[in-house]
């Protein structure tokens, strides 16, 4: 029976090798296993290029050759009739399987041996069933289209940022039993993602950064496409335990302050897709699970459609002043009171401290001591967003950067980590920031 290559895309999810088989100018075969077999369209698959073997010389000699993968769960073999084409050695198609590759590495145990030479692109011209290796299961739940319609229409009543992207996680959840997942927003002029929140963790992780091309976060903001695994790996863990290990040495030199990322400790599947705006890269919608296998191309195309639709409205969301309500020009009626709250600011990098615990850096911490500054200087509590855009104190990097997106990460880690200190939202663009104890503040020069 002749079958199309959509209705076998749970073969190419590299969980069982597949083989190749190609012939000689001189007719002699070659059959060998093939690292990864990515799907790229429905009449189109690539093939890892990883050694100069013979394999590769016969496809360049002869370019038809026949690929035979099978079925994770079944085990069903399928047989596909291909031609090769072209090689590509870079662009979005190279970068994520190059990012697929790296995790079938780390889980293999041969990292440092895997690497992607080129993806070939090979035209699929037909597809059958292996005779004799047909099996049933039981039929797996599918990603179903009125969840994601419905997802769609209740984001698209979000009123700001925030209430967006806590609603694209709530949905995640609801809708396609997503347990663990976070959104990571980037900062263009840093060139890191911050991750402004998250779901199903013990820590939160607001404000942990990855920076774009590491782990499977960063190979999916560097290539704009999604990038999906379906098996363990330490993308972040080996960072972290030489950072660990540098403090245990006292080597603090060099060691920037960091947020701990909010990783499963035995992350089995993983998934990371872009939200653009258009062309440009706002940040990525990522989720984990324990569980091997968990996303599929449905989950692919499902994370794929939020994202996309999360990126369209984010980019309408105005950051636009309103008049502030009655209830906004009240001041706060608590007066600071209790033990001095110590807060230090390097103005190097903008990272503040209260006492000795790291809290913020970059603009969100340039804002967060411009609001302090105010505060101590002129008893300033009501702020607008606009005023922040335009205070050259701060040194926004672009007008396009999203602040709306800076001021969320503040607010929730002085929620998480320094309760005295709050931001209260009272009306689009505008803010007010309560001061709920008396603050000592240090400025450490360049």
């Amino acid at each position: 029976m002749v079958l199309s290559l959509n209705s076998i895309r749970a073969c190419l999810e590299g969980a069982v090798p597949a083989v190749i088989a190609t012939c000689a100018r001189d007719g002699a075969p070659n059959v060998s296993y093939i690292s990864e077999v990515h799907y790229v369209d429905s009449c189109h698959v690539a093939l890892s290029f990883q050694f100069f073997s013979k394999t590769r010389q016969n496809v360049l000699d002869n370019p038809r050759a026949t690929v035979v993968v099978a079925h994770p769960e079944t085990g069903a073999q399928y047989r596909l009739a291909v031609r090769y084409l072209r090689t590509e050695d870079s662009g979005p198609l190279f970068d994520c399987m190059k990012a697929k590759l790296a995790g079938i590495a780390s889980h293999s145990g041969m990292t440092g041996v895997f690497r992607l030479r080129g993806s070939d692109v090979y035209r699929v011209e037909s597809v059958e069933e292996v005779p004799g290796t047909h099996s049933t299961r039981a039929a797996s739940e599918p990603v179903g289209l009125a969840e994601v319609r419905a997802a769609m229409a209740r984001l698209s009543g979000a009123c700001d940022l925030a209430a967006l992207l806590d609603g694209l996680l709530d949905e995640l959840q609801c809708q396609l039993g997503v347990s663990h997942s976070m959104v990571l927003m980037l900062d263009a002029a840093r060139g890191t993602l911050y991750s402004v929140a998250s779901r199903g963790y013990a820590e939160s992780g607001v404000g942990a950064e990855v920076r774009p091309g590491e782990g499977l976060i960063g190979a999916a903001a560097h290539a704009r496409i999604p990038v999906r695994i379906s098996h363990a790996t330490s993308e972040f863990g080996y960072g972290r335990a030489i950072r660990e290990d540098a403090r245990r040495h006292g080597v603090a030199a060099g060691v920037d302050a960091e947020i701990p990322f909010p990783g499963l400790p035995e992350s089995q599947s993983q998934i990371a897709v872009p939200i653009l705006a258009g062309e440009r890269l706002l940040g990525v919608l990522f989720a984990e699970s324990p569980q091997t296998a968990r996303f599929g191309y449905d989950e692919e195309d499902a994370f794929a459609a939020l994202a996309s639709h999360v990126g369209a409205i984010a980019s309408l969301l105005g950051e636009d002043d309103e008049p502030p309500s009655e209830s906004a020009r009240i001041p706060g009626a608590t007066s600071p009171g209790g033990a001095t709250l110590s807060v230090r600011h390097y103005a190097e990098n903008d990272s503040v401290f209260v006492g000795e615990d790291y809290l913020i850096k970059g603009v969100a911490g340039a804002i967060l001591w411009r609001l302090l500054r105010r505060h101590a200087d002129e008893g300033r509590s009501d702020h607008t967003n606009r005023e922040l855009r335009l205070d050259p104190a701060i040194r926004l990097p672009d007008l396009s950067e999203n602040l709306e997106a800076r001021l969320i990460l503040l607010a929730r880690r002085l929620e998480e980590r320094c309760p005295s200190l709050r931001i209260e939202k009272t009306g689009r663009g505008r803010f007010r920031f309560h001061v709920l104890r008396p603050v000592a503040l240090q400025e450490i020069p360049r």
